[in-house]
C-alpha cells in the first residue's frame, strides 16, 4: 500500500468494530481483509487474506463482554501476525479487561492484570496502547513499552460545555478521589467524596457524604462502570441530600447485570461515557450519551508509527 501509512496494518478482532473502522477512518487506511471465526466448540479461528510481512500491525481490540472470547481473539491474531513475520506488533486495548484484580488482597488470590501482562508478551505483542487502566500500577506489570491514554479530558471537555452554575464534583468511592480532584481543579468547581461500605462485590452502601451538595449540580467521575451500583447509589444519596442535579461520567461502560435498569431508575440526568467498549443498542438509552474515541486513537497509532512522543495526548485539555 502507498501513501504516509505504507507499512500500517489495522486487523479488529469482534469486540469493537465501530471503533476499530472509526480509527481506520482517520488514518485513512482500510482494516486488514481478515475473518475472526468462531467454530462450533467455542474455538476460535482467524484467516489473514493479505501479506503483514515486515508491516507495523496494530490490532485493535478490547477484552469486555465476553471478555474471555475477546481475549482469546487477541491473543491468536498477535500470534498469527507474529507467525506471519509482522515487523512490529501493537496492542490497541482500549478497554484493558482482567485488571480489577491487580493485587494479592487477601490469601491465594490471582493477579489476572500480571497474567494477561505475560500472555499478551508471550503471544508476542511489542508494545501497547491503552486507555484509562483501572489502577496505574499495572503498568509496570510490562516488560515492553506500554501507552496509557487518558479518556478523562474528553469527559472533562463535556461537563465544561454545559455550562453549569454552582458545580461540585463528587467522588463515588475513596479509590476515585485522585480523578475526582483532578476533574474539580480543571472546571475550577470545589469536590465532595461519597464514604461507602461494599458489603459483598458489585454491591455498594452508601454511608454518608462529605462536603457540601445541597443546591449543587453535582458530577461524579469514575474510570468504568460495570453493574452501575456504585455510581447510581452514590447519585442517589447526593440527591436526597438536596443536590439540584447531578450527571455522570466514565471511561469505560461495561454495564453488565443491572446496569442499564439501575442508571434508568436512578436520579442521574444522564450518563457520559466513552466508545472504548461496543454498547449495543439495546443498552443506549437516552440517558447514556457515547463520546468517540477514534480520533484519540488513530493519532495515538500516527505518533507511534512514526517515533513520535506522545506526551500531547497525555496532556489533559479541558477548555
Amino acid at each position: 500500500m502507498d501513501g504516509k501509512y505504507g507499512s500500517v496494518k489495522i486487523i479488529a478482532g469482534n469486540s469493537n468494530r465501530k471503533l476499530a473502522q472509526d480509527v481506520a477512518d482517520y488514518l485513512e487506511v482500510p482494516l486488514c481483509h481478515a475473518d475472526v471465526l468462531h467454530f462450533s466448540d467455542g474455538e476460535i479461528g482467524l484467516n489473514v487474506f493479505e501479506s503483514v510481512r515486515g508491516a507495523d500491525v496494530y490490532v485493535l481490540q478490547s477484552t469486555g463482554y465476553p471478555c474471555n472470547d475477546n481475549l482469546m481473539e487477541l491473543l491468536i491474531i498477535i500470534d498469527a501476525m507474529k507467525r506471519a513475520s509482522a515487523g512490529r506488533i501493537t496492542a490497541v486495548m482500549p478497554y484493558y479487561g482482567y485488571a480489577r484484580q491487580d493485587r494479592k488482597a487477601k490469601s491465594r488470590d490471582p493477579i489476572t492484570a500480571k497474567l494477561v501482562a505475560n500472555l499478551l508478551t508471550t503471544a508476542g505483542a511489542d508494545r501497547i496502547i491503552t486507555m484509562d487502566l483501572h489502577s496505574n500500577q499495572i503498568q509496570g506489570f510490562f516488560d515492553i513499552p506500554l501507552d496509557h491514554l487518558t479518556g478523562s479530558s474528553m469527559i472533562a471537555n463535556y461537563f465544561a460545555s454545559l455550562n453549569l452554575e454552582d458545580m461540585v464534583v463528587v467522588a463515588p468511592d475513596a479509590g476515585s478521589v485522585k480523578r475526582t480532584r483532578k476533574l474539580a481543579k480543571a472546571l475550577g468547581a470545589p469536590f465532595a467524596i461519597i464514604d461507602k461500605e461494599r458489603p459483598k462485590p458489585n454491591e455498594a452502601e452508601v454511608m454518608n457524604v462529605i462536603g457540601e451538595v445541597k443546591g449543587k449540580n453535582c458530577l461524579m467521575i469514575d474510570d468504568m462502570i460495570d453493574t452501575a451500583g456504585t455510581i447510581t447509589s452514590g447519585a442517589n444519596a447526593v440527591m436526597s441530600m438536596g443536590a439540584k442535579s447531578v450527571r455522570a461520567g466514565c471511561t469505560h461502560g461495561v454495564f453488565s447485570g443491572p446496569a442499564i435498569q439501575r442508571i434508568q431508575e436512578s436520579s442521574l440526568v444522564e450518563l457520559v461515557t466513552l466508545d472504548t467498549l461496543d454498547i449495543p443498542k439495546e443498552k443506549q438509552i437516552d440517558k447514556i450519551k457515547i463520546i468517540k474515541t477514534g480520533v484519540l486513537f488513530g493519532r495515538a497509532i500516527d505518533y507511534v508509527h512514526f517515533g513520535r512522543s506522545l506526551s500531547k495526548l497525555f496532556v489533559e485539555r479541558y477548555n
